[in-house]
């Protein structure tokens, strides 16, 4: 490939222009498999896609005509920057079945729970910061931490969430080689992609030892109203009011297409929140925000959420069974509610590499790999069950033992491993009783 005279190439001519920081940016690994895995022929257990079908949708259609005929001048017309306030208002009901208590100016609306990310590490981030997430963590979050030019250390998980002595023992580390830790990134509940949540006990743990080493902590929470068996853990934001930030999403338990988040600070970082988000977007949109706080005003919106847990249990189930018939070699969590299984592969396989062979097979999921900042995590999977029907489901699985199996035989002829070394969690073999 030649380079052209301003630094550019035959295939980019402005390469030589781009910020250091766009060097860096990379593809989501999810993102990437999106053509193929929206194929109808493809059964997909690899996007967090929640179930839309399971919506009333005809009465939403109704409440989005009411909504441009009698409110169209306001909807379709630029808003507030920090976003609507009646909306904001009825996100503290939500936020309260979580135990936190708020008033509506502490609250950020944002376009869906990725932007108030964004704009977190945007305010927080220079150049080099540390930010500390869990291993495994969210892919999206990732992406944006490395577009901020943050540098990723992660901290162990186990059964039981982030570990609250390796938490201690990383910034304790940390602070000893001079690096500064500006925030502590988590998915307390039902975690993307590991499935577990931090236990009850392990919360004021974690939030002590933040405390002691002066590291703000920024609790990712689009799952947690999504338990199947019991009430939601009280989030780490009812704890502590100055040292949590919260974001919540109305992507998991309404709709994603409204494209509808908000973040909880403490006062002065909101008002930064706020200058940021009208620097990058000016107001979140109108019609997205009075269609659901229409939703929250007019339909029984927890009635709906209790509806896709039951809808998620029987999924979580189909997939748990699916499992353990096609794929005993393997190990995963059983988690309690949201969106995804974790899935150990026998010893020798590598998830990514073993892709392609499964979408010839034609099923998708998502290797480990996208969930560690170094790429590692090549023997587990993630696994998600909202989207694809209970039978989908379980032909799915069937179709990845046959790519199992495949492989398998090949380790067993040629003696090979491509997995090398991880640092990955090992969650206990499930309960087959």
């Amino acid at each position: 490939m030649s380079i052209s005279d301003n630094g550019g190439t035959r295939l980019d001519p402005w390469y030589g222009s781009y910020a250091a920081r766009a060097h860096e940016m990379r593809a989501s690994e999810i993102r990437a498999l999106f053509a193929v895995a929206s194929r109808p022929e493809v059964v997909s257990l690899a996007g967090g896609m929640p179930y839309i079908g399971g919506l009333p949708l005809e009465e939403i259609g109704e409440m989005m005509k009411r909504l441009v005929v009698e409110q169209g001048e306001v909807a379709l017309q630029y808003g507030s920057g920090q976003g609507d306030e009646g909306l904001r208002e009825r996100i503290l009901d939500v936020m309260a079945l979580e135990g936190i208590s708020a008033h509506p100016d502490d609250v950020v609306v944002t376009t869906g729970s990725q932007q108030a990310l964004d704009l977190v590490t945007n305010i927080f981030i220079d150049p080099g910061d540390v930010i500390v997430a869990e291993a495994p963590s969210y892919v999206g979050a990732l992406g944006v931490f490395r577009a901020r030019e943050a540098t990723v250390v992660h901290a162990p998980m186990d059964a039981d969430g982030l570990i609250p002595s390796e938490l201690d023992a990383t910034l304790t580390r940390l602070k000893g080689e001079g690096r500064r830790v500006k925030f502590l990134y988590t998915v307390p509940n039902f975690h993307n992609p590991a499935g577990v949540t931090l236990s009850l006990e392990r919360r004021p743990q974690v939030l002590e030892i933040c405390r002691r080493h002066g590291v703000l902590v920024l609790e990712d929470n689009p799952y947690g109203l999504l338990g199947f068996d019991r009430e939601p853990m009280p989030a780490l934001r009812s704890m502590d009011e100055e040292g949590v930030i919260y974001l919540g999403s109305f992507s998991k338990t309404f709709a994603p297409g409204f494209r509808v988040g908000w973040a909880v600070a403490p006062h002065a970082v909101r008002e930064k929140l706020v200058l940021a988000s009208e620097a990058a977007i000016l107001s979140p949109s109108n019609a997205s925000q009075l269609a659901i706080r229409s939703y929250l005003d007019h339909h029984d919106w927890q009635g709906q959420i209790k509806s896709f847990r039951e809808q998620y249990r029987e999924r979580r189930d189909a997939t748990i069974s699916a499992l353990q018939e096609h794929i005993p070699e393997a190990t995963w969590n059983v988690p309690d509610g949201g969106f995804y299984v974790w899935v150990k592969l026998p010893e020798g396989l590598d998830a990514k590499s073993m892709l392609p062979r499964a979408i010839t097979a034609r099923v998708a999921y998502v290797a480990g790999s996208a969930f560690y900042i170094d790429g590692s995590g090549t023997d587990h999977m993630r696994l998600s069950f909202c989207y694809p029907t209970p039978d989908r489901i379980r032909e799915g699985v069937r179709r990845l033992a046959t790519v199992v199996d495949a492989e398998l035989e090949t380790v067993r002829i040629f003696g090979t491993s491509g997995t090398g070394g991880t640092d990955t969690v090992d969650f206990p073999a499930p309960d087959l009783n």
